[in-house]
């Protein structure tokens, strides 16, 4: 019986197409990669670096230790007269049998006579402070471009963003520069931690480095954190906080209202527990003097009544 003829499988002479539309699909790939790369957003950039740096390098979270009045003193030991010139040597523990004197006591009233003693302090410094920052920054407060609130724990130096930055941008104007300067040489010279906030309005921002109002406040603080890094305070001193529009202190259906809106706030510490004491007292309207936000005196001096606000002139957003 004659065998069927086997029938011969066509070939495809266009198989070479596959691997060249592959070969392309990568290509456009590693060029799209490329151009992704290439774009910096210097915002968010300079958000994560602070961030980093203020996670890695944060201050100690603990209040000023307790100083004992008197170091522990321990006794020679008693020796025989025919040893008379044997000492004790440094270092040397006595045996269990021997009486330990121990120091003045500390007590609860010497505890909080010391701490009452430090609260003086950084009260004074605080107090100090802010009369040098309102004399270098006094015809600003009389444009009520800046306001200085202060009270024993903290204080904070108020910037309206009008005067710093131009429209949609976090770099810092240049007529801005010398007086953000002369803050930080003020500042140098106090060892307080050092908060900068910005906020903004209501007013949406969507564009390719600020994709919302976050992003630009953030960077505006960070711009300012790194001014005053490079004017010479210790970057671990300082912090760059963004709230964008979602912490406005007026009313953003009003030009008036946006404009007070956008701002800088320089929160400078007595200490760094002060900042949760800060930020309890703002929730209870209160400060930690016991007295209204809004009606804190300046430490050191008289009483005065609330500033009164007078409207400022709109700027851009």
């Amino acid at each position: 019986m004659a065998r069927k003829k086997k029938h011969e499988e066509h070939e495809n002479h266009e198989r070479w197409l596959v691997s060249y539309a592959d070969f392309i699909t990568l290509l456009f790939a590693f060029f799209v990669m490329l151009y992704s790369i290439s774009s910096v957003n210097e915002g968010k950039y300079r958000v994560l670096s602070d961030s980093l740096a203020s996670a890695f390098r944060s201050q100690t979270k603990s209040v000023a230790p307790v100083q004992m009045s008197n170091p522990m003193q321990v006794p020679p030991i008693p020796h025989r007269e025919e040893d008379s010139t044997t000492q004790v040597r440094p270092g040397f523990i006595p045996p269990l049998n021997a009486p330990i004197q121990v120091g003045t006591p500390v007590t609860r009233g010497s505890v909080s006579s010391a701490q009452a003693k430090l609260d003086a302090s950084r009260a004074t410094t605080m107090a100090q402070m802010a009369a040098e920052l309102e004399k270098a920054l006094a015809l600003l407060i009389k444009k009520d471009l800046v306001s200085v609130r202060r009270s024993k724990h903290w204080m904070e130096v108020e910037i309206k963003t009008s005067i710093l930055f131009p429209s949609g941008s976090a770099q810092i104007a240049p007529t801005a520069v010398t007086t953000l300067e002369k803050v930080a040489v003020i500042l140098s010279r106090y060892p307080n931690p050092i908060h900068v906030e910005g906020f903004t309005d209501n007013k949406s921002i969507r564009t390719l480095a600020f994709p919302s109002n976050w992003e630009l406040s953030a960077a505006r603080a960070a711009s300012v954190v790194h001014l005053f890094s490079g004017a010479g305070i210790q970057p671990e001193r300082m912090a760059a906080i963004g709230y964008g529009e979602h912490q406005p202190v007026a009313d953003n259906a009003t030009a008036e209202g946006r404009n007070a809106n956008r701002r800088v706030v320089l929160v400078v510490l007595a200490d760094p527990s002060a900042r949760r004491l800060r930020d309890q007292s703002q929730e209870a309207g209160q400060n930690p003097d016991g007295l209204p936000v809004d009606a804190a005196p300046a430490i050191g001096a008289a009483p005065a009544a609330p500033p009164t606000t007078a409207p400022a002139a709109p700027a851009h957003p």
